[in-house]
């Protein structure tokens, strides 16, 4: 997707068997916690509304989706009480619980689902969410028929949220972006709308209507705060701020007021890919020798990111994730990338500190999109063995632009793990990467034709195995969401209950002594 779900959380990994907490930060603090009121939590917000074109988890507070991931991965029913699928898997049917009402007391119905679908494809709209949803079908009031695209699974409907018609269905859609119903918005979830102030903050209580448990929580403030989350929290003035730098864990000290949680966007990271038939870069054998070089989860370490994030071989669905089936990806073994390297004839005969081979210098440019940080690291590793890589920052636009092109000889950059990215990305078809393997092409062609998550498993451990060995780009690390929130904010845990706004009506306040 644009993202699945969760662009802004979601929305990167860890091999998560169990929860993790990092440990508290430590000295007195001197501030009061952000909300004086003990039922009140206030999370820092970049976005003044909810959004629609950038999918903030807010939208979770008001708005319910048809199914839930839990933590093993297995669906559980929000909007739908149960549901089934065809044989493909393509077309789901979910019977829609009979006590969720909309929070102006109307009742939800299969037709607020089909119009929300309608809605994302009218030509003036085109969300992204049709990306994942080509239609719906309404079967009766309670019910409701899905045919999702080739490009989702079944994780797809954990994130997608609806639209209540009687609200909507007289506005303009080519407004759809600008609506007041962003602003004041009439959901379903566990808290409704109570009050918005431009450029200020928008206001959320507890839904006393709400099919579940009543919030503990009664109201959930947005205080709009742009770049200065960080800021705020320490101020006092927010309880919990999301999508923070790694780096914000030394900006805090030791301070005790906060802990620190994170969550995975497990289709996103960054990545070095290798211009596989460079001549540098034609053996399969140099480059696992370079990825052996690089010790990742050193990097990892230095990017300040959990020593539970796991080093990733390939690409993996959620449910993998989730249930911690993550496969082993080379080690860190720089011996053996020398006695690799030595092997197929780069030696330093000089003693320069460069390896030669038939009068060529191992040596060569990486192009860098985004921070040079990480370029740095793997430019020292490296070294360490021979090799001598030059960094050449680019922005983003550039590194896209070279990569599609296939002019580069190694590029660090983002990487999207889903089947569409992996097909657009050409792997497996020699251009760009100049890597053909046949096997990976069907591959990568069967993972984004399944809908069978099941299968998405079988084939992504086949992909990755075949990537393991012949390493046409060396996994670094993934995007993390890092999330500092007030100690008094109970019922967070890292990694997949890590954001407060996506799981608000599963916390509660620890009143301070």
């Amino acid at each position: 997707m644009n993202m699945p779900p969760g662009e802004t959380r979601r929305r990167s990994m860890v091999a998560y068997t169990c929860s993790f907490v990092l440990a508290c930060l430590g000295c007195s603090p001197s501030e009061h916690p952000a909300s004086t009121s003990s039922s009140t939590v206030t999370l820092a917000s970049y976005e003044e509304w909810l959004n629609p074109a950038e999918d903030i988890p807010a939208k979770f507070l008001a708005f319910l989706p048809l199914t839930a991931l839990n933590e093993t991965g297995e669906l559980e029913g929000r909007l739908a009480v149960r549901w089934e699928h065809s044989a493909d898997r393509r077309e789901w049917t979910y019977h829609l619980r009979p006590d969720v009402r909309w929070h102006d007391g109307v009742p939800v119905t299969a037709g607020d689902i089909a119009f929300s679908v309608d809605l994302w494809k009218h030509p003036e709209v085109l969300h992204y969410y049709t990306a994942f949803v080509e239609s719906a079908t309404v079967l009766d009031d309670s019910t409701v028929m899905i045919r999702y695209t080739t490009s989702a699974d079944e994780s797809i409907a954990s994130y997608l949220t609806y639209y209540p018609k009687h609200v909507l269905e007289k506005l303009d859609p080519k407004e759809f972006y600008q609506w007041d119903f962003w602003t004041h918005p009439v959901g379903n979830g566990p808290y409704r709308f109570a009050s918005y102030l431009p450029r200020t903050m928008m206001e959320f209580e507890a839904n006393p209507n709400f099919f579940g448990a009543k919030p503990r929580i009664e109201r959930v403030v947005l205080k709009f705060v742009g770049d200065a989350g960080l800021t705020e929290l320490l101020a006092g003035t927010v309880d919990a701020v999301t999508w923070t730098d790694p780096a914000d864990i030394l900006k805090l000290g030791a301070d005790p007021r906060f802990r620190v949680y994170y969550e995975p966007d497990f289709y996103r990271g960054w990545a070095i890919y290798w211009q596989n038939d460079h001549p540098l870069f034609q053996d399969a054998r140099v480059r696992r020798a370079l990825t052996l070089a690089i010790d990742r989860r050193g990097l990892l370490r230095a990017l300040n990111l959990p020593d539970d994030v796991p080093i990733l071989a390939g690409p993996l669905t959620e449910p993998q994730l989730r249930r911690g089936d993550v496969p082993d990806p080379l080690p860190y073994d720089p011996d053996e990338a020398r006695r690799i390297l030595e092997v197929v004839g780069w030696r330093d005969l000089d003693n320069d500190g460069i390896r030669q081979r038939e009068g060529r210098a191992f040596r060569f440019t990486i192009l860098v999109a985004g921070e040079e940080g990480p370029a740095v690291f793997v430019q020292d590793q490296l070294r360490r063995i021979g090799v001598r890589a030059d960094l050449q920052p680019l922005d983003q636009a550039g590194v896209r632009e070279r990569l599609r092109a296939g002019e580069f000889e190694a590029i660090l950059a983002p990487y999207d793990n889903n089947p569409g990215s992996l097909g657009r990305l050409g792997l497996g078809g020699g251009a760009p990467l100049g890597y053909a393997n046949a096997e990976v092409l069907r591959l990568v062609a069967e993972a984004g034709a399944t809908m069978d998550p099941h299968a998405r498993d079988r084939i992504y451990a086949e992909l990755t195995a075949i990537l393991r060995r012949d390493a046409p780009l060396t996994f670094l690390y993934p995007r993390v969401n890092v999330v500092f929130a007030h100690r008094r904010l109970q019922g967070l845990s890292s990694p997949w209950k890590a954001d407060p706004a996506w799981h608000m009506e599963e916390l509660w306040i620890q009143k301070e002594e």
